[in-house]
């Protein structure tokens, strides 16, 4: 999910080998580049820690079991585990708010997206009138990844798209020439980041050891290097029930 950039992808790399290293966990990572599906990459039964979207897990059965949770270092986190979507416009457009892309068009990722779908659904809940049930004119999607999203809205074909807060960031800090054509002009609520998770038949004292290894690793100085790199202070352990948000957030525009 956030394998946004080669230097991203090796500091993701180099974090995971350590907190397997560290848990006495054997992992082997495994490429699962975009736009290959990720409900593919959650439905496996070997799985030891990989990134699940927040709406996905709260509705899994049965759920994975969490392993940990990043802590973002930008300010606009507060330090908490939580992220939230960009909602990006092009940026030589005349639209100064999200408002001003209504009666256009907007993208979206997959369904079953928090970041690329979910969260903006609920955002434009507050705008809905009994005239106006939808404030766009059309939904072009699914597009599957944030650069599909970003792409359409560079291109003419979307006004507006979210973008999970975290990829911008990583983007932002890796790859700026691939954002440097849209611009946010506005985002939507917070929501719990995205965790690590692993299998549901995964040996629990396995599960214990990588979500302590995770833990501690904000502490290490080896380790300093690569998490920074992924604007990460470290991790924290995981408050499954906080994920509930997302379905309850769950609202519709039909």
């Amino acid at each position: 999910m956030y394998n946004v950039a080669p230097a991203a992808r090796e500091a993701w790399d180099r974090v995971f080998e350590r907190a397997a290293e560290v848990a006495g966990v054997p992992l082997e990572i495994v490429a699962h580049p975009a736009p290959a599906p990720l409900d593919e990459l959650w439905a496996r039964d070997d799985l030891g820690a990989a990134f699940m979207c927040g709406w996905p897990f709260a509705t899994a059965n049965p759920r994975p079991v969490p392993i940990a949770v990043p802590l973002p270092t930008p300010t606009h986190y507060g330090g908490k585990p939580v992220y939230f979507s960009c909602l990006v416009v092009r940026r030589d457009s005349g639209f100064a708010s999200v408002e001003d892309t209504f009666g256009g068009r907007v993208a979206w990722t997959v369904e079953n997206s928090y970041s690329g779908f979910g969260a903006l659904r609920h955002h434009l809940l507050r705008y809905r009138t009994a005239e106006r049930p939808d404030p766009y004119r059309e939904w072009i999607g699914p597009l599957v990844t944030p650069a599909a999203a970003i792409e359409s809205v560079v291109e003419g074909r979307a006004d507006l798209a979210p973008v999970d807060s975290f990829v911008w960031d990583l983007l932002a800090r890796h790859a700026p020439e691939r954002i440097a054509g849209v611009r946010v002009v506005g985002r939507t609520d917070a929501a719990p980041f995205p965790p690590i998770v692993a299998s549901p038949g995964i040996e629990p004292g396995a599960a214990d050891r990588l979500s302590d290894a995770f833990v501690s690793l904000g502490q290490e100085t080896s380790i300093r290097p690569a998490l920074d790199s992924l604007l990460l202070k470290g991790f924290a352990s995981v408050d499954a029930a906080a994920y509930d948000l997302t379905r309850r957030r769950a609202g519709t525009l039909t």
